[in-house]
């Protein structure tokens, strides 16, 4: 039977999950998807596109082994695997997104936020910094005083584990 190699196009399913066995991802229309629980935005540096919307799937992610399209380690995983084939991978926090950094958390004051802005705390807003780039924050905390922003990504901090089968090789 054929094994996958680097430079091939492979068609995956994946759930990718939490220490504590949250799904936070998924090409699988049974898991928790329909329900809600998987983090949107889940991609985070990865090049996301009609294949991988970065959040939960809705059939096997299409994907060209040695490009960047996923993370590396799965993708060095798949090569070698023929169709059918299942592993189970944990990729560490500080190589999926980084270590949780508590300088990231910031509040900005009230009299700074544009009068019509109302955030709720769990939203996940685009905010300008000095330099006019645009960073990805989600409130944490809302108060009279001041809004408090989150600009971590929402896996920072965590380990992910992702159950993956090759479904074909195209």
């Amino acid at each position: 039977m054929a094994q996958a190699k680097k430079g091939d196009r492979v068609r995956i399913d994946f759930t990718g999950t939490l220490e504590d066995g949250t799904i936070f991802d998924s090409t699988l229309e049974s898991d928790d998807c329909e329900s809600g629980s998987c983090d949107s935005g889940s991609c985070g540096d990865h090049d996301c596109d009609g294949d991988h919307d970065c959040g939960c799937e809705s059939g096997p992610m299409e994907l060209v082994l040695g490009e960047g399209e996923f993370f590396e380690q799965i993708e060095e995983a798949l090569v070698g695997m023929a169709p059918g084939e299942k592993k189970t991978l944990t990729i560490a926090a500080e190589e999926a997104f980084g270590d949780y950094d508590e300088t990231k958390v910031f509040t900005v004051p009230r009299k700074d936020i544009p009068a019509d802005l109302t955030p709720e705390v769990g939203e996940e807003l685009v905010l300008t910094d000095e330099d006019d780039e645009a960073v990805g924050v989600t409130v944490v905390e809302v108060s009279d005083e001041g809004i408090t922003f989150d600009a971590n990504h929402p896996l920072a901090g965590e380990d992910l584990t992702y159950e993956f089968t090759l479904i074909e090789i195209l």
